[in-house]
């Protein structure tokens, strides 16, 4: 994958949005469409099952250079030899220091702070707006993402309820790089869609 600092647009797997299609062929639209990372988020999956999505999608991503990154399942992550694995507030604190480069999420200044004294690749900085993906969090709003544009010194993304109608909103007070999930996921096209934002991020 290419370096972290030159990641824009970050995508995901997650099989709450399948949709009746399969990881693979998600996999291979996204990259077509420009993603720079994929994350495989499988939050109703054993560890076993997350390791055999993993597996079958890895050559695509590597054959297009793009970062594979692991929700929740540091040690998949590490088998498997993944970019990056992803972990919330509570898994992070419930498992020991991953041996895989990991993304933190965080929803405020404070936890934001903490985050980077672990030393993390990046963080994420959400949700800005509601999101079912993330049912009862509310949202940080764009004051968060603002506050992190100045402070936050490592690779950060905004992350939660991003559409091509929040977009400009988000880009304007400061992010550069951002986490899509729905508005690629759900869109007739992933391939297009995925297009659609990337073409207004940096190249």
């Amino acid at each position: 994958m290419k370096p972290l600092d030159q990641c824009w647009l970050y995508t995901f797997i997650d099989t709450d949005y399948l949709h009746g299609r399969t990881p693979f062929d998600i996999a291979r639209k996204l990259c077509v469409g420009g993603a720079d990372l994929i994350q495989l988020r499988a939050k109703k999956s054993t560890a076993a099952e997350v390791l055999q999505m993993a597996d079958e999608i890895l050559p695509i991503l590597r054959d297009a250079g793009v970062g594979l990154v692991i929700n929740d399942h540091a040690e998949v992550a590490e088998k498997l030899g993944a970019d990056l694995c992803h972990l919330g507030q509570e898994d992070f604190a419930a498992v020991s220091r991953p041996r895989t480069p990991f993304g933190l999420s965080t929803h405020s200044p404070a936890q934001a702070e903490q985050a980077v004294k672990e030393n993390p690749a990046y963080i994420a900085i959400g949700p800005v707006y509601a999101t079912a993906t993330k049912p009862g969090v509310p949202p940080v709003t764009l004051d968060y993402v603002r506050w992190a544009a100045t402070n936050v010194k490592i690779p950060w993304f905004a992350i939660g309820g991003i559409n091509l109608n929040t977009l400009n909103d988000v880009l304007d007070v400061g992010a550069q790089r951002i986490c899509v999930v729905s508005a690629i996921l759900n869109a007739p096209d992933v391939a297009e869609a995925c297009r659609e934002f990337r073409k207004r991020l940096p190249s």
